[in-house]
């Protein structure tokens, strides 16, 4: 059996998916699994073993490197997934169009959810939740390979699989090697500041700036400042407003989701916004604060018992939307630094205490 897995757009959803790749690979240790993805997700699967093969694919075909696989996008992409003359298609996108790509690859079983009118391009269709009802997306995902014959297990005892690379454990290396005052602390507290999903899932940066101060002044822990392309101002304004050798950004790194694996591996604790990193954090057994605002936090459900959510009760929210349309942005604006420290204090304490 060949089977081409179309995985999930954003990073944490990619992650949330690897209980039912395991799932898939279990069951069927004899088939050959090819994962189709957007090139930013791929480190993601990076040495787990889960699938055998990457097909990237994008809006466009531009490779992110000289060095990089090749990256498909439209026909081109349609004509790569009838080259490989699939046997099934498992389908974890909701949308329209993955169901399209799936019909179109000409796999012969084509099974996902049955939603927003794609059944007609699907041959097993599975009975959808309603979209506007928060559940677990992990739910969906192991539901969907049950259905192609996969034993899944009990969502709650689902364990996400992440893999530590060696280009990132030489990236975090190098950065420890240049920061004497990081390598030197006891244990680092990670900063995580923004996201993908949009500006609503921010917090302030001065109130990073203030708990930065309140790690450093009160315990003996450095503080480094993760980010992404997006995120790397900030995340170097951060830096620069606490100006001490204690707190540092990744900004200046060769930045990639395998250095932000090695460094929320290194670091005794993750404060998060509901972001990609945080499934990282829970993947590797981290100890994570997760700073809920706009989002519902059943959509993104892992239940890791190192896992700790905060979110203000708001007449508004949470409106799952990537720009508030109040323009107040309060749900993020209103959750007061001391009440994250308070909750970062207890877990440090925790910790020490085992």
């Amino acid at each position: 059996m060949k089977r081409a897995i179309f995985m999930p757009n954003w990073v944490g959803d990619a992650l949330m998916a690897t209980p039912a790749l395991r799932a898939l690979r279990s069951t069927f240790p004899g088939d050959e699994a090819v994962a189709i993805l957007q090139p930013y997700v791929a480190e993601v699967l990076a040495g787990t073993g889960l699938v055998d093969r990457l097909i990237l694919r994008s809006k466009t075909s531009k490779p992110l490197s000289e060095s990089s696989p090749p990256v498909f996008s439209g026909w081109s992409l349609i004509s790569q997934l009838r080259k490989e003359r699939f046997d099934e298609a498992i389908l974890f996108p909701n949308s329209l169009h993955s169901a399209w790509l799936g019909w179109a690859s000409g796999a012969k079983k084509r099974i996902g959810l049955n939603r927003d009118g794609r059944g007609l391009l699907l041959t097993q269709r599975i009975p959808s939740n309603n979209k506007k009802i928060p559940h677990p997306a992990m739910e969906d995902y192991l539901q969907i390979v049950a259905a192609a014959g996969a034993v899944v297990p009990a969502p709650r005892q689902a364990q996400m699989e992440l893999a530590l690379t060696e280009p990132g454990q030489f990236a975090w290396k190098g950065f420890l090697a240049k920061e004497s005052a990081i390598s030197a602390a006891p244990g680092i507290v990670a900063f995580n500041t923004g996201g993908a999903f949009g500006a609503a899932k921010d917090w302030p940066t001065e109130s990073f700036v203030e708990l930065a101060r309140k790690i450093i002044n009160s315990t003996e822990n450095a503080v480094v400042v993760l980010c992404g392309p997006a995120e790397k101002a900030k995340s170097l304004d951060i830096e620069s407003r606490v100006n001490d050798p204690r707190v540092r950004s990744l900004g200046r790194e060769s930045l990639s989701l395998s250095l932000t694996k090695s460094a929320i591996a290194g670091s005794k604790m993750l404060i998060t916004t509901d972001s990609g990193p945080r499934h990282f954090a829970a993947a590797l057994h981290v100890p994570h604060v997760v700073l809920f605002g706009p989002t519902h936090q059943a959509w993104s459900e892992t239940w890791s018992p190192l896992s700790t959510s905060i979110q203000l009760t708001m007449p508004c929210g949470p409106c799952q939307q990537r720009v508030c349309p109040l323009g107040h942005h309060d749900c993020m604006r209103l959750l007061k630094v001391d009440f994250v420290w308070r909750e970062i204090q207890r877990q440090l304490s925790q910790r020490n205490a085992a």
